[in-house]
């Protein structure tokens, strides 16, 4: 069973998505919030999979939600941070991505889309409707993958990756465990958006980190 917390400051919207969902057998809504100090609280209770979360959690400012974001991301690096929000703009997928978001869906996805990538970030993916997979693509064709959106353990990590070692070799050059050096190679592709390892290694060096 996937735990769900919703995080979104109209309630109105969270108890249609709490119906919607728990329809689903795989599925439990396991807490609201309405506020960035709600959600933060809550998680750090609860722990669930995932946080389905707007980011305009206050009128006209998206810096709350991003914050969240980070603020999640940072506590519980494992858990799927979800972004579901109203309008599509591209900065702020970009920078929802570079928040610790594994997703963003916007508002008007059908049930099924959203469903499928409640699952998808569950399970450690990404997940992005078309709309908004499209804005990540232009953002990094554009402008590259900032380097300030990795960490220096995460550049160590990267450049040993570039050179094809394993987790266990890299781990013994840094003198970390593999498990660790699993983590920051899970935190690297999410923050590029690669699905893979040898995709990973690509959007780097096309960035000029590597």
């Amino acid at each position: 069973m996937t735990g769900i917390m919703l995080v979104d400051d109209h309630a109105i919207l969270r108890q249609g998505l709490r119906s919607v969902l728990e329809r689903e057998p795989d599925l439990q809504v396991v807490g609201e919030a309405a506020s960035a100090r709600e959600a933060l609280a809550l998680a750090d209770r609860l722990v669930p999979e995932v946080a389905l979360l707007d980011l305009k959690l206050s009128a006209g400012s998206d810096h709350e939600g991003l914050a969240v974001c980070r603020a999640l991301s940072a506590r519980h690096p494992t858990m799927g941070l979800l972004v579901l929000t109203t309008f599509l703009d591209e900065r702020l997928v970009v920078d929802a991505v570079h928040a610790g978001a594994r997703g963003y869906v916007v508002k008007d996805v059908d049930t099924t889309e959203l469903v499928r990538a409640i699952r998808a970030v569950a399970r450690g993916e990404s997940a992005f409707d078309a709309r908004s997979a499209s804005a990540v693509v232009r953002s990094l064709n554009g402008t590259g993958v900032r380097e300030d959106s990795l960490s220096e353990r995460e550049l160590e990590v990267l450049r040993l990756l570039a050179t094809g070692l394993s987790n266990s070799a890299i781990g013994s050059e840094l003198f970390i465990s593999a498990t660790t050096v699993k983590f920051h190679v899970s935190n690297i592709m999410r923050k590029l958006g690669a699905t893979r390892r040898a995709e990973a290694v690509h959007l780097a060096g096309k960035g000029g980190l590597i």
